[in-house]
């Protein structure tokens, strides 16, 4: 009998090992998670060839092994102050809704658990630009962070 069919007739299903798992990562003074489920890689900055006529946010496109990637610096995207790079800075690679694109982010973290317990929404009341790409707000290890809403914050336009 196939696993799949043992699984179904038992009642388990596969647990989903992606499930409540989420990158986390500094930009600027905040705390940030991605659902690890959209996340390729995570790579150190390389040279970024600039793009002509793309928003201020987009830094340029990269090379990853033959393929052409649009690149965003996460500071920029959230009307903050841009750094210098350092040793700490990356490039997170992710993939959303077929399209791949990577995120210039000051300090990677962890791959942290958030459970639904421990999910909010966003206030209601726009408390300042960041809370438009924000989806939830998660609660792990007494630290507060911002569950972004990845189609928002790629394609989203501030008009």
């Amino acid at each position: 009998m196939a696993e799949n069919e043992r699984a179904a007739e038992t009642g388990l299903e596969e647990e989903d090992t992606a499930k409540d798992k989420y990158l986390t990562f500094d930009i600027a003074s905040e705390v940030y998670g991605v659902e690890i489920a959209d996340i390729k890689e995570i790579i150190s900055v390389r040279p970024i060839t600039e793009t002509p006529e793309t928003p201020d946010y987009v830094e340029g496109v990269i090379n990853l092994r033959g393929d052409i990637i649009p690149v965003i610096d996460a500071r920029a995207r959230f009307a903050q102050e841009r750094k210098e790079y350092d040793e700490q800075t990356c490039i997170v690679v992710m993939e959303y809704d077929e399209y791949v694109v990577g995120l210039i982010v000051d300090r990677v973290r962890e791959v942290a658990f958030i459970g639904e317990a421990s999910v909010s929404p966003p206030p209601r009341a726009k408390l300042n630009h960041q809370n438009q790409y924000v989806k939830n707000i998660g609660r792990a290890s007494g630290n507060i962070t911002f569950l972004m809403d990845v189609g928002k914050f790629l394609f989203w336009d501030r008009r």
